[in-house]
């Protein structure tokens, strides 16, 4: 196999070139490349040690690819390779030999105390060592490639340049490639392309080409000649170490089954149908985000080792610095993970550009997901439960999730992880990064045979690249606190019955109304970013109370909040009533106290009714002012007077509070910016609530008369 030396590449992502007036004219077939450089010459190249030192698979594979399956399945992969013994030695060795000479070299480092100053060294040459064994160990370096909080920054700078960095095949290859899947002459697809690949990648390469039917200047994606058999023999000989591995460390995680689900998106790649297909449903599902560009597919000219996309001029995400692409990018991944289920399992920075015009741009659609609803309810759970402290209840969805054997012993985890978990989210969500969340757990994970379903370590990955590429140039960003109030905001507007179970459960512990979850709920909610606020630059309303006030009526008005407004009307209405009982046995108290002969005072406020009254104290400071902290020495104050136990305190501060919401009534000249189905909400509320009194309040009468 002759190997032509390229023009140089580039070291980013493709960049789209417009249209020059000296294009040259269609032609039949761009002139083949010429061999100007001897294969010695080529070899020196670092870029070629790619094929240089792997290349063989990719001969001796050609042979053994009509042999193996298109879809992953390692039975058949066995049985070809097993035809194959030599090979699958010669490989076996040179994997061996590659990586013991690296951690030999690294062992000496730390006897000879040098391992701080050859550091940089030993990440550059590992970095080589990748590059030289193929893709499937390219691809696994990408996968690691985007998090500077757990790689160190020099193996960090290394394992970066694997993205684009790869020596490109045979344009004329290529080019024969293209024409025997399309069936057809190239000049009859494209009335151009260009005569060298604009970008090279561990799987193909990718030419700029104008459609001739259309005119629009494309992408083609061509596969690299013998890849599948290459990746096949690797994830082969992976796969047996996997097992070894896990017999002799007595891992609980089935390491193969992560290797298998991983091997199969891999798969699923490399059929750029599948690809095609993928990128047109996450078009469909995503692509009309606020700023989310996602390229248009074209599968007439689509074949399973050639695409045809629209070319996407941009750079890459984490060379431009933009924080408030990374919160679309975050918005973007939670609605992928929580909302449809459908979401992209290979985020790494390539894949993730900033547009000309400033949009994020969604590449390379081969490697997706399914997160299945019962999941994706577990996970916003487990958020939920972590971020409120409920350890107990973690524990029960880490068994949903898979993480742990439904014969774990559930008393003995809640006590680890809040030993785990505790520290972490005492810091309060906007700090708790994935970072603290994984610190302290692999003790906890081995001794209560944690388990990693194949699918979790995609999920994460989706959400970690992005939070691995904003603490590159800020590290104080945490994806969990852009994360938490969209979490938020699902919960307490899904109609899911497993969210509405968590919900109550979360809000009434032993029967009691719990106002602080409430409260955290809401004011996280607030700070989520819909898509109507994914705006750059926005200027919020600059009174916070008119603002917040807004917010809180638009979330609740709707269709989707209506359970949190039956659930506040609920607890207001509790309060009304229990504050009437109180207002009417101080008035009866006060006038029979002037009477020669007082007859004995009205019954008191039950618990019940004392801690409803209290409640509703904190949903009037609650509802027109959101959370401040001006509001704490005021709940403080509410606080103390609890331990005196006396109901005339209570109806003191709840009378106060309301005598200041007139303050607050201008603010309300915002239901007129609502929609009007929202207005005709509002104004059923003071019916709703009175009906609501009126009802405990003949309830109570009736149960003092007859019981």
């Amino acid at each position: 196999m002759l190997l032509l030396r390229p023009l140089p590449l580039p070291t980013s992502p493709p960049r789209q070139v417009k249209p020059s007036a000296r294009r040259p004219p269609p032609r039949r077939r761009p002139p083949r490349p010429r061999a100007t450089a001897s294969a010695s010459a080529v070899g020196t190249s670092e870029e070629d040690a790619f094929t240089r030192c792997s290349g063989y698979l990719f001969e001796e594979g050609l042979a053994a690819e009509g042999d193996l399956p298109t879809a992953y399945d390692i039975n058949r992969i066995a049985a070809v390779y097993r035809r194959r013994p030599l090979l699958v030695l010669r490989r076996s060795l040179q994997i061996g030999t590659s990586f013991g000479r690296w951690f030999a070299l690294r062992y000496l480092d730390r006897v000879n105390e040098r391992a701080d100053d050859m550091f940089e060294i030993r990440a550059a040459q590992l970095r080589r060592i990748l590059l030289e064994l193929g893709p499937a160990f390219v691809k696994i370096a990408q996968a690691v490639s985007s998090r500077p909080d757990v790689i160190p920054p020099a193996y960090l700078d290394q394992l970066s340049l694997l993205q684009d960095r790869i020596a490109p095949f045979s344009t004329e290859v290529a080019f024969d490639i293209i024409e025997k899947e399309l069936a057809m002459p190239l000049d009859m697809i494209f009335s151009d392309i260009s005569p060298e690949p604009v970008a090279a990648a561990s799987l193909g390469q990718v030419y700029q080409a104008r459609l001739r039917s259309s005119g629009k200047v494309v992408a083609v994606k061509v596969q690299r000649p013998g890849v599948q058999a290459a990746i096949s023999l690797d994830i082969y000989i992976l796969r047996f170490l996997a097992g070894v591995a896990r017999k002799a460390r007595k891992l609980n995680t089935d390491l193969q089954a992560v290797l298998d689900e991983w091997a199969s998106s891999l798969f699923r790649e490399m059929d750029y149908r599948e690809e095609a297909r993928n990128g047109l449903k996450f078009r469909e599902l995503y692509g009309k985000l606020r700023d989310v560009l996602v390229p248009e597919m074209y599968l007439e000219q689509t074949r399973r080792r050639v695409l045809v996309m629209e070319w996407v001029e941009g750079e890459r995400l984490s060379e431009v610095r933009d924080q408030y692409l990374v919160e679309v990018g975050v918005y973007c991944s939670l609605s992928q993970l929580l909302e449809y289920g459908f979401y992209h399992a290979d985020p790494h920075p390539g894949n993730l550009l900033r547009t000309v015009d400033g949009k994020l741009a969604y590449l390379d659609f081969g490697m997706m997901g399914e997160f299945r609803q019962e999941l994706r309810d577990g996970f916003i759970e487990a958020c939920l439960h972590l971020v409120n402290r409920d350890f107990d209840g973690l524990a029960k969805d880490f068994i949903t999730l898979g993480l742990l054997p439904p014969t774990a012993q559930k008393d003995e985890v809640t006590k680890a992880l809040t030993g785990v978990f505790e520290s972490a989210v005492n810091k309060g969500v906007q700090n708790i990064s994935f970072g603290d969340l994984s610190g302290n757990l692999g003790q906890t994970m081995y001794k209560f045979k944690f388990q990693i379903p194949s699918y979790f370590s995609l999920v994460i990955r989706s959400l970690a690249v992005l939070e691995g590429i904003a603490t590159s140039f800020n590290p104080n960003y945490k994806v969990l606190s852009s994360s938490y109030p969209w979490i938020a905001r699902k919960v307490l507007t899904d109609s899911s019955p497993n969210l509405r179970s968590t919900l109550n459960t979360l809000l009434y512990k032993g029967g009691t109304f719990q106002i602080d979850s409430l409260e955290s709920l809401l004011t996280e909610s607030l700070r989520a970013r819909s898509e109507q606020s994914l705006v750059r630059n926005q200027d919020e309303d600059s009174d916070s109370s008119r603002y917040a006030i807004k917010q809180v009526l638009s979330f609740t008005l709707t269709e989707q909040g209506s359970f949190v407004k039956d659930l506040l009307l609920q607890e207001i209405s509790k309060g009304l009533d229990a504050l009437g009982v109180a207002t009417l046995s101080s008035v009866t108290s006060a006038a029979a106290s002037r009477l020669p002969f007082a007859p004995s005072p009205s019954p008191s406020l039950n618990n019940e009714e004392v801690t409803n009254l209290r409640n509703l104290y904190r949903l009037l400071l609650l509802l027109p002012k959101t959370p401040q902290k001006e509001n704490i020495s005021l709940a403080s104050g509410y606080e103390n007077n609890r331990e005196k136990d006396d109901s005339a305190d209570d109806v003191s501060l709840v009378l106060t509070e309301m005598r200041s919401l007139p303050e607050f009534l201008p603010v309300l000249s915002v239901i007129t910016e609502l929609p009007p189905e929202s207005q005709q909400q509002f104004l059923l509320l003071p019916a709703d609530l009175t009906n609501r009194v009126v009802s405990r309040a003949v309830a109570r009468a009736i149960r003092r008369m007859f019981i």
